[in-house]
């Protein structure tokens, strides 16, 4: 299973090089990951050059949102309570940088979009 098209995987390793040059970025997300039976969701940003660990704003359910990265094949493991799998959102569309995310996340226990 995987979770990126070619053109997103392309565009959060380019985000990557560029986190990862020092750049400061505030890219939108590129993807969001969600879970159909639990609350958890994560908004990515990029890629690092490896293809695994993604970086962006995650919550696990718990009320809790942080920026931090994740392994992507880590989630492809992911079961949530009734044995569901992560999946991609595919009716997202980013209206807002990452940050605003994060902001919006802290204040409400929640990534609500």
């Amino acid at each position: 299973m995987t979770f990126l098209t070619d053109l997103q995987r392309t565009q959060m390793l380019a985000n990557g090089a560029a986190r990862a040059r020092g750049e400061t970025i505030d890219p939108y997300p590129v993807v969001k990951l969600h879970t159909l039976d639990a609350g958890a969701v994560w908004l990515l940003v990029s890629l690092d050059a490896d293809g695994d660990q993604a970086y962006g704003l995650c919550e696990g359910g718990t009320g809790f949102p942080e920026l931090g990265v994740v392994s992507l094949s880590a989630l492809e493991g992911v079961r949530g309570p009734r044995g569901m799998r992560i999946a991609v959102d595919p009716h997202f569309k980013p209206r807002q940088p990452l940050s605003a995310y994060a902001a919006e996340a802290t204040r409400d226990g929640s990534i609500n979009d």
